[in-house]
């Protein structure tokens, strides 16, 4: 049986102390005309029933959706520009994040601990990843030969490892990474969505 382990390099982020782009006396109107257009395009989204699909403005596809992140470095700025402030940056190619709005060429996007921020679409890949039960550190999990429960355990994954994933059913997906490769109950995972299919 092997082990998964997470190291620090697996998920990194920093709070970055950035002095604003603009001067104290002279505000940066373009920055507060877009901030103002998306709070009101936020107030219209919260307003919409629960139950209606919502796409992206941009592409069209499904809001909000999982994808990961394509670079080691990734800059996550309050706004949708590229003189918005950076707050975070994150280092770790692979991670899971979920987009929640479009905007031209930018993305918002939100990470398992809840920070969100604008990034370019360019540093977002479709790629699915997802990290193990991140909401029970220290904890690890066995992953299964088969989807099932009564199945021969290939390894344990401990949590906040980042796994590919190669599929899911709704109830089981299967997950490769470094040394193992096998099934885990997808409602242990951050990545995708209860009930999700992924192909």
């Amino acid at each position: 049986m092997s082990y998964a382990l997470r190291t620090g390099s697996f998920f990194r982020r920093h709070h970055l102390a950035v002095a604003p782009s603009q001067p104290a006396d002279r505000p940066n109107f373009r920055n507060r005309f877009f901030s103002a257009l998306l709070a009101l395009g936020f107030c219209f989204a919260a307003a919409a029933p629960a139950h209606a699909q919502q796409t992206g403005s941009a592409t069209g596809l499904p809001l909000p959706r999982y994808v990961s992140l394509k670079s080691d470095r990734v800059n996550l700025r309050e706004g949708p520009a590229k003189d918005h402030r950076t707050t975070w940056v994150f280092q770790r190619a692979g991670l899971p994040v979920e987009i929640t709005a479009e905007f031209e060429t930018w993305r918002r996007i939100r990470d398992s601990e809840g920070s969100e921020g604008w990034v370019l679409h360019s540093l977002l890949s479709g790629r699915r990843t997802a990290l193990v039960a991140p909401w029970k550190k220290g904890e690890d999990f066995p992953l299964y030969d088969k989807p099932s429960d009564d199945a021969d355990i290939r390894a344990r994954l401990q949590a906040n490892v980042v796994a590919n994933v190669r599929r899911c059913d709704g109830k089981w997906c299967r997950l490769t990474g470094k040394g193992y490769d096998g099934y885990f109950p997808q409602t242990l995972l951050w990545g995708v969505y209860p009930g999700e299919k992924v192909e």
